[in-house]
């Protein structure tokens, strides 16, 4: 017994990983030279159409597949598009935005064998030396580039490298000689009417009489952020609210709660709350419910973002609902499509339908 455990530990330990095939195997096998091998498998010419075609068939049957560096040493294409988060790392596991965001990039990328290369940063510095690298490398043949900002260093860099990008989220264009966005640096972008998005929840609350709305935001400077905050203000003017007021926040629930606790402390607290993603909103419903706020009869409650949180949380959310897949798999293609030799195109997705549920409700004070 114990000479054949040790017979097959000696198995294991003589047992060496398989061998990445190379090209000299390749010529080998197929009985030319290396050179062959390297005039057909990156298809230049040179050899013959036979040899070109017994070549790639002994590179099929070795498995052999071209090294990502090699590649980008001869100018070709790595196969890998890029994507950095510069927001906290914790505020990825919790919101669904970006994983849903992600699964639409992959089904764009999956049918063309395209991987993805994703990175947090500590932020827009960081970010943009990974660009850097990334593009003084080699590493990918474009990237995506999302949380634009209203002062934004990264398109500008994006293009003065040469290297593809759409912006995800970019803003509509705007006037003057100081414009740093998608469409004055001449990048593709993919963004949604969040203007039109808050009009509408806007009114919504103001049908059910609410005149006090708060908006716990994202991130100040955020071009998506900032412009929810002007609808908001906008059209509180338009209408004649009493009191709309915007409070920026990291995303997380924690700033989220930190914001609800504030507002609905105040000697005249709001009647209603928009919360830029469904993470903060279940945040504010607990904090409503720990202050003693009844959620809807003395607070209502708007997600921005739909999920699975939304609809399983009692009471339901109301939600502004999207096809956020939708959103990641048009970045995704209309980037490929640049890669391609296509246009660049400031691609405008379908605006986000507000889903009433149990959490909004008349304003207490018109009941």
């Amino acid at each position: 017994m114990e000479e054949a455990v040790e017979d097959a530990v000696d198995d294991a330990v003589d047992e060496q990983p398989p061998k990445r095939p190379t090209m000299k195997d390749i010529a080998r096998e197929a009985g030319v030279s290396a050179s062959a091998v390297s005039f057909a498998l990156n298809n230049r010419s040179g050899v013959s159409p036979g040899t070109r075609a017994r070549i790639e068939r002994v590179a099929e049957r070795l498995g052999w597949r071209p090294h990502s560096a090699a590649r980008a040493l001869s100018g070709e294409r790595a196969g890998v598009l890029g994507m950095v988060l510069a927001r906290p790392a914790g505020s990825l596991g919790v919101e669904s935005f970006f994983l849903q965001l992600m699964s639409g990039i992959q089904r764009a990328l999956a049918p063309r064998d395209q991987a993805l290369l994703f990175q947090m940063a500590d932020g827009l510095e960081a970010e943009c030396e990974l660009y850097r690298r990334w593009w003084a490398e080699g590493r990918v043949d474009g990237v995506l580039v999302v949380d634009p900002r209203t002062e934004d260093p990264r398109p500008a860099l994006l293009a003065s490298l040469g290297l593809p990008a759409v912006v995800v989220g970019g803003a509509e264009p705007t006037d003057g000689p100081d414009r740093r966005d998608a469409a004055a640096a001449g990048l593709s972008s993919v963004w949604a009417d969040d203007a039109a998005a808050m009009v509408t929840v806007v009114r919504h609350l103001y049908e059910l009489g609410h005149r006090r709305i708060a908006h716990i935001a994202g991130v100040g400077g955020f071009t998506h952020t900032e412009r929810r905050i002007r609808a908001l203000r906008e059209e509180a003017e338009r209408t004649g609210l009493a009191d709309a007021r915007s409070v920026t926040t990291d995303y997380t629930d924690a700033q989220g709660a930190e914001a609800a606790r504030r507002l609905l402390a105040l000697p005249t607290p709001p009647t209603a709350l928009i919360c830029d993603n469904e993470v903060m909103a279940v945040a504010a419903v607990s904090v409503a419910t720990e202050t003693g706020h009844s959620v809807p009869r003395d607070v209502s409650i708007v997600s921005w973002e739909d999920s699975v949180l939304c609809r399983t949380l009692h009471p339901q959310l109301t939600s502004l609902s999207r096809d956020t897949e939708e959103f990641g798999r048009h970045a995704a293609q209309q980037l490929l499509d640049v890669l391609t030799g296509g246009p660049r195109r400031r691609v405008e997705v379908p605006l986000p339908r507000l889903t009433p549920r149990e959490s909004t409700a008349p304003a207490p004070e018109h009941r």
